[in-house]
């Protein structure tokens, strides 16, 4: 080092010295110094907070929000607004809808000043002689999809707490009572996890609860409702509550309804116990109020398409959400991760076995809607087909193993991907069922049919009946459960399919072929890509050209490393003409068929903007469409998974 060097440096520690505001490290300019924020500890919180939430402005969509917080000492106070939601498994509490958020005490104003590096968190300085503090606040819900999750609509509204409270930092969210009181539009009918108590000045008095339950208990509410019992029997009674954007839309056939009798009866059958006081399938049916599928222990936030109830078999796309959710009583809320078994809801939460929490609740989602007869079999197996399909052709798995997939939540939060064919979004969901698919015929095969999967559930979901304080479990608590099933090197089979990555990588299809299937391609989609395909007005050509588009032919996606990629082509494109003719599916499929019997090779004209283009494919393997096919003379253990467990029971009563 230079003299010249040594004195910049020495001057430099000098004016350090000499500077306040240095010496402290880059300390925020606020107004008051930040205290640290409190370890949450797991004692009460004195008293109970009344939380006050007016829900009846349902033209500007807002909520106003009241509430008062007891307090026991002066000084600087922590407040949280929840960050970390439960079902979501990422840091997505809407705080900037939070919007005129006022704190006071006997009357007076107190100021507030956000943690500018836990920006969910607000302090305030509690006046001497003061035992509650006041707040304030409107949470300015979403006008329209651009701007979030719409939660309210002119016909009916979703009200989740977590969105509209205030906590106290350093405490536990099991030991923070709550007093939740709620106002709806005049003559709106609702339904939700809590009881009422009874109603003061216009509000219903809901049953005390804890922070931790309180957010767990949301609220449907709508003009147009309808409501009935699933499951009466015991002590536990499961309801289907119902809102739609018109009275028509709530009605339900005795047939179908019978249908969701099953899928209670079923997930009994499967489980052997259940882990609530009474559960309440909250069901929007809307195409107004945002999508939704989040469960929670005693009820569960459906949204689906207009014609679910009044015509069942027009719409594939929300037949197993209802049973995805229910199953998550059990598995996520009951039996819980431990890793997400966090203090409050400002705690970051793990995802390391997201693919037991969502991707065994898939497997089971898509078994008990077949089990109930909301789906047939047919259109179970296209499920698993196109499971397989993509795990077997995605070049993600190349680069990514699928459990690296359960940070996405954090990461990616479900924002729009330019390639998700190579950047993966979520697998843990579909390529994690297709582990427990492996599993379950991997321990049908060893036991000769003698057991399954479903003694798994029945060991490690199915036991303390009634009890709905969450229960955690770790990987080695899973694969305990496993070997008492069947002695097998679990761990090891679980941790090559998880973390499966490479070129070499296998395609996690096991589960098929021991299932007594095999995957293969055909000209025509299976029953439930045609059905799926038609509904969401897509056109497919992913495992040929490498193409997905809309009715209106344009590309919205190309696969990685496919023709079309290799072409230069991304989402965004326009099909306007093929071999010389306008350009329509049917067009496009006349092309692939004809370059596969000999004919000219596939030409494509693109328009983007101002830009057109013309290419060119030399493809000559025809439309490709994934099915499974049976494998004769071997056992058909998938028909067996799929087959009605009340049906079996029926049988060997007789």
């Amino acid at each position: 080092m230079s003299r010249h060097t040594l004195a910049l440096a020495a001057s430099a520690l000098a004016l350090l010295v000499s500077t306040p505001a240095l010496a402290q490290s880059g300390a925020p300019a606020l107004p008051v110094t930040l205290v640290p924020i409190p370890e949450a500890k797991k004692e009460l919180y004195p008293q109970p907070i009344e939380l006050w939430v007016d829900a009846t402005d349902i033209d500007r969509r807002i909520m106003n929000v009241r509430q008062r917080i007891p307090v026991t000492q002066a000084g600087p106070m922590v407040l949280f607004y929840p960050q970390w939601i439960p079902g979501n498994h990422g840091p997505v509490g809407p705080i900037s809808q939070i919007a005129n958020l006022q704190f006071s005490a006997n009357g007076q104003r107190i100021e507030w000043v956000r943690n500018t590096l836990h920006p969910w968190a607000y302090q305030i300085d509690v006046p001497q002689g003061v035992q509650t503090v006041d707040v304030s606040f409107q949470w300015l819900t979403p006008i329209d999809g651009a701007q979030g999750r719409v939660v309210i609509t002119p016909e009916m509204l979703n009200h989740q707490w977590e969105k509209a409270v205030l906590y106290p930092a350093g405490y536990a969210s099991s030991h923070i009572g709550f007093l939740p009181r709620l106002k709806l539009p005049q003559g709106w009918q609702y339904a939700g996890a809590l009881k009422t108590e009874g109603t003061i000045d216009g509000y219903l008095e809901l049953e005390p609860i804890n922070l931790e339950h309180l957010q767990d208990s949301p609220v449907f509410a709508g003009q147009h409702f309808a409501q009935h019992e699933l499951s009466s029997n015991g002590p536990s009674s499961v309801r289907l509550n119902i809102v739609g954007d018109t009275a028509d839309v709530v009605q339900v056939k005795d047939e179908h309804l019978a249908l969701h009798r099953n899928l209670v009866t079923e997930a009994d059958l499967l489980f052997g116990a259940r882990h609530f006081d009474r559960y309440d399938f909250l069901v929007a049916v809307s195409d107004k109020l945002g999508g939704i599928g989040l469960e929670h222990m005693r009820s569960s936030e459906n949204s689906v398409d207009t014609k679910y109830f009044t015509d069942p078999t027009a719409t594939i796309v929300d037949r197993d959400l209802l049973g995805h959710e229910y199953v998550h009583s059990w598995n996520g809320k009951w039996r819980r991760p431990a890793d997400q078994m966090v203090a409050n809801f400002n705690e970051p939460l793990q995802n390391s076995l997201l693919w037991v929490y969502e991707g065994q609740t898939q497997y089971w989602g898509l078994i008990l809607t077949a089990r109930a007869g909301l789906m047939t079999k047919e259109e179970a197996l296209g499920v698993i087909a196109n499971n397989a399909a993509q795990y077997s052709t995605t070049p993600s798995r190349q680069w990514r193993a699928m459990q690296d997939t359960t940070n996405d939540p954090i990461i990616q939060q479900r924002r729009p991907q330019p390639w998700p064919s190579v950047q993966r979004s979520e697998d843990y969901y579909r390529e994690g069922s297709m582990v427990w698919l492996d599993a379950d015929t991997l321990i049908r095969e060893k036991t000769n049919g003698r057991k399954s999967l479903d003694d798994f559930a029945k060991a490690f979901f199915g036991i303390e009946d009634s009890n709905w304080e969450a229960k955690p479990y770790t990987f080695d608590d899973v694969v305990a459960a496993l070997n008492s099933v069947v002695v097998h090197d679990w761990a090891g089979f679980l941790r090559d399919r998880v973390d499966a990555v490479g070129p070499d990588a296998p395609a996690p299809i096991n589960g098929v072929e021991q299932g007594g299937y095999r995957l293969v391609w055909k000209d025509t989609p299976n029953a439930y890509m045609s059905q799926l395909n038609k509904e969401l007005g897509r056109v497919d050509f992913v495992y040929s050209l490498g193409i997905q588009m809309n009715k209106s032919n344009r590309i919205t996606s190309v696969g990685w490393n496919s023709l079309a990629f290799q072409q230069g082509l991304t989402a965004g494109w326009e099909v306007v003409a093929v071999n010389d003719r306008a350009a329509s599916e049917d067009a496009i499929k006349e092309a692939i068929t004809a370059a596969k019997d000999g004919g000219s090779a596939i030409t494509l004209i693109v328009k983007r903007d101002d830009r057109f283009r013309t290419v060119t494919f030399d493809y000559r393997d025809g439309l490709r469409y994934p099915h499974l096919e049976r494998v004769e003379g071997t056992p058909d253990r998938l028909g067996d998974i799929l087959s009605a467990r009340r049906d079996i029971r029926a049988r060997a009563r007789r």
